[in-house]
């Protein structure tokens, strides 16, 4: 096993092979062909290129200000380039790139064609009953919006949802390009693609719609937020792909077990927890997190199981990847997990 896992990136570049092949195979043999997820910034080929080169300016700056000061930013730029900025550097960045897309469009293309594999077959009903019998009866979203309102609550929590999207590919590039220990960037882009990996695994396992699509009554009460527009246009790109899946453009992103927000946001805050991070870094992931699962039964996105299972999903990515980086010794509850005695292995603030 100390073999397998002898480059920090062996276990994150077979699990993309394996995500990739099962992608391209599971859409073909229905006549679908593979389909680029398109976000902010465009298409992922393009958006992680991008962040990664304004990250590496960024990093390049700080670094080179600390070198020679700021009188001297110039010179110290280029002596950063020179002597901390290898090839051996660069392409770990471009590995953990490329695993991490390779996974991330085999999971929006698995996740899409999942209602032509498990047609006919949700656990809603299931699901709702769950929830209802662990809150006494009561839906958590009916609660949530008697506790919490329906007005500046919803503005709030819709916020911290939809910080989700540019979060993920942000704190990839901060991790891989910011870092001095490559192994650890190596250990943050494996867990993140195990997240895609074990989270479409959950999707067939359990298929279900999330209760803004089961119940909408639930939810009437609140106001339109960025949140309800976003869940319109996935339920709109649904009905255009089920109506017909051969030649509809769109990808079908509706699937509420497991919790992917959750799950990730999580893994995030468990990885800065192990490698040592500032304890406002932290804090702010740790709240971060817990906003998220909230916002996700609130909008009605995710059942209370569905959440549940994102942490378990968040916390598996981050151990097997740490194991599978050769990341040993690390322990929740703040151990730091070391490269060298007396540095953390991952140090925002002192990184570049």
């Amino acid at each position: 096993m100390q073999t397998v896992r002898s480059w920090p990136y062996t276990v994150a570049v077979v699990v993309s092979m394996l995500v990739g092949v099962a992608a391209v195979v599971g859409t073909y043999s229905l006549g679908i062909p593979i389909k680029d997820p398109e976000g902010f910034l465009g298409p992922a080929y393009v958006r992680l290129p991008l962040l990664a080169l304004l990250l590496f300016g960024i990093g390049l700056v700080i670094a080179g200000a600390r070198r020679r000061g700021w009188r001297q930013l110039r010179q110290g730029m280029v002596e950063v380039a020179r002597y901390e900025w290898s090839l051996g550097r660069i392409i770990y960045i471009a590995t953990g790139l490329l695993t991490f897309y390779v996974c991330y469009v085999g999971y929006r293309n698995l996740k899409s064609v999942l209602p032509v594999y498990r047609e006919g077959v949700l656990y809603d009903r299931q699901l709702l009953e769950v929830d209802k019998w662990l809150f006494g009866g009561t839906d958590p979203a009916v609660i949530l919006h008697a506790i919490f309102g329906v007005d500046l609550t919803a503005g709030v929590l819709s916020f911290v949802y939809l910080l989700y999207l540019p979060l993920v590919p942000v704190s990839l590039m901060a991790v891989l390009v910011l870092c001095r220990d490559l192994a650890v960037g190596a250990w943050y882009a494996t867990a993140l693609s195990l997240n895609w990996v074990l989270g479409a695994m959950s999707y067939y396992v359990l298929p279900a719609l999330g209760p803004i699509y089961a119940r909408p009554d639930l939810f009437s009460t609140l106001p339109d937020t960025g949140v309800s527009d976003l869940q319109q246009a996935l339920l709109s790109n649904r009905l255009e792909f089920l109506a017909d899946p051969i030649a509809s453009d769109a990808i079908q992103g509706v699937a509420a077990f497991a919790s992917l927000h959750v799950s990730v946001t999580f893994a995030l805050a468990l990885f800065l927890q192990r490698t040592g991070q500032s304890r406002s870094l932290r804090i702010a992931a740790w709240t971060f997190f817990g906003l998220t699962f909230v916002a996700t039964i609130y909008f009605g996105w995710h059942y209370v199981l569905d959440n549940l299972a994102g942490v378990l999903i968040g916390y598996l990515a981050v151990v097997i990847g740490g194991w599978a980086t050769g990341q040993r010794g690390g322990r929740v509850g703040g151990a730091v997990v070391t490269t060298k005695e007396s540095e953390p292995a991952l140090s925002l603030v002192n990184a570049a």
